[in-house]
């Protein structure tokens, strides 16, 4: 019997399944992210690392964007086929295919786009274009390892990934830094290739091993997998757009600004680390309660979720005018004032709302209006950004809100119709739905 089978027969855990190996792994890696960035910095100087500050964001924006949808997918058809008893070692051959291919496609459009991101966004380093491209072959092993395990109720394996990627991503930083490096390319490819150590470890455990069973299809993989794309896409593009927007924005002499910048994006996203945790480890249970097709304890649920999402958005607004500066002065050393602060955990507060809210919204089989609603958050930001100030951080900011809020109210009136309609949750939708988290390290 599997880990997952067995907690989930198990009605007194004091706990959800699932809850302190994910928390232990999200809390791994969310810490290692921080110490990452103040010890690359130590190293090579605001200056120095901004290319690696460049290398991070976009390859946060694209790779979750293209490859979270694979590992939702493949969890959800694992679960279904686990429910039936049915191995699911052909599902996984499936989405092999499917990981491989899209890869290759990000792998094109890079080596495509290399002079531009050589040149315009990683300051001349051609070694960091290729940890880009290193980056999405290591991470697409990652996220089929992720699907495996959590499709399979293996969530100490799911929680050992994330926390061994953060570990080992952030100790090469350290060692590095230790041993007096000051090579630009040497941190990129602590980036990219940290993943790999993860999948090797769970292969090693025995726990991305999967049982044969009846052949795939891949309209059993993939029947909401392009709305899935999209809105991931938009949606990871969106919580990363700020740092990437300011980089592509900012003068050749603006480097530590982007640094800086991109240090005030990581400190408002707390919140965010701390909502993705309670969302996977609420997983098992928010499933259970979807394939009784109870409605009522369905909002019930989905209100006090709400509420508490809102509390955290206001806490750490409220925080981020009053404490920020100094806490960012001790983190990172400063760089940015009070205003700059305050706007970015509004925006941070606003995205994690409206990501509740889609979550819900795909909770009730409404996959493409929350790719609707990620699409037009991202053209908001490109908009508002456009036209709205001349000052390079304000404008930024600005744009960030706007998006959230764009996505938020999309989200609600679909959230609304979906009700109304009679929509009813479903155990397969909500796995959708909880594992829709485009925010990555």
């Amino acid at each position: 019997m599997s880990e997952g089978q067995n907690n989930l027969e198990t009605p007194k855990a004091p706990l959800p399944e699932g809850t302190i190996p994910v928390g232990i792994g999200l809390l791994i890696s969310g810490l290692a992210a921080y110490i990452f960035f103040k010890v690359g910095q130590l190293a090579l100087g605001k200056e120095g690392f901004k290319p690696i500050v460049a290398l991070w964001f976009t390859s946060f924006a694209l790779i979750p964007g293209f490859f979270m949808p694979v590992e939702q997918e493949l969890g959800r058809a694992l679960a279904h086929r686990r429910a039936l008893h049915q191995g699911g070692r052909p599902v996984v051959r499936r989405m092999l295919m499917l990981t491989c291919g899209i890869a290759a496609l990000l792998t094109v459009v890079a080596l495509g786009a290399s002079q531009w991101l050589t040149n315009d966004m990683f300051e001349g380093y051609g070694i960091v274009t290729v940890a880009l491209i290193l980056g999405f072959c290591a991470y697409a092993p990652m996220h089929l390892a992720r699907g495996i395990a959590s499709g399979s109720g293996r969530f100490t394996a799911y929680g050992i990934i994330m926390g061994v990627d953060g570990l080992m991503r952030t100790g090469t930083c350290i060692l590095l830094w230790a041993l007096g490096v000051t090579s630009v390319g040497a941190y990129a490819l602590a980036v990219a290739l940290s993943p790999l150590a993860a999948v090797l470890v769970v292969a090693a455990r025995g726990d991305i091993r999967t049982d044969d069973g009846p052949p795939a299809s891949f309209s059993e993989v993939t029947p909401n997998l392009g709305w899935l794309i999209l809105g991931s896409i938009m949606g990871a593009a969106l919580v990363n757009a700020g740092p990437l927007g300011v980089d592509i924005l900012a003068h050749s002499d603006d480097a530590a600004r982007v640094t800086a910048f991109g240090n005030g994006v990581l400190l408002s996203r707390i919140p965010l680390f701390l909502f993705q945790a309670v969302q996977a480890a609420l997983l098992p249970r928010l499933a259970r309660l979807a394939a009784k097709g109870d409605l009522a304890e369905f909002k019930h649920g989905l209100s006090l979720l709400l509420k508490i999402v809102i509390a955290v958005a206001v806490l750490g607004t409220v925080g981020s005018f009053l404490v920020g500066p100094p806490i960012l002065d001790i983190m990172y050393d400063g760089g940015l004032d009070r205003r700059t602060l305050t706007l970015l955990a509004l925006a941070s507060g606003l995205y994690m709302l409206a990501l509740a809210v889609a979550q819900a919204v795909i909770a009730l089989q409404g996959h493409k209006f929350v790719a609707i609603g990620w699409l037009s958050a991202m053209v908001s930001f490109l908009v508002v950004t456009a036209i709205s100030s001349n000052d390079l951080f304000l404008r930024v900011e600005l744009g960030l809100v706007a998006g959230s809020t764009a996505a938020l109210i999309v989200f609600s009136y679909a959230l609304r119709a979906r009700m109304q309609a009679g929509a009813m949750p479903d155990a397969e939708s909500m796995i959708d739905g909880i594992l829709d988290n485009p925010l990555e390290s």
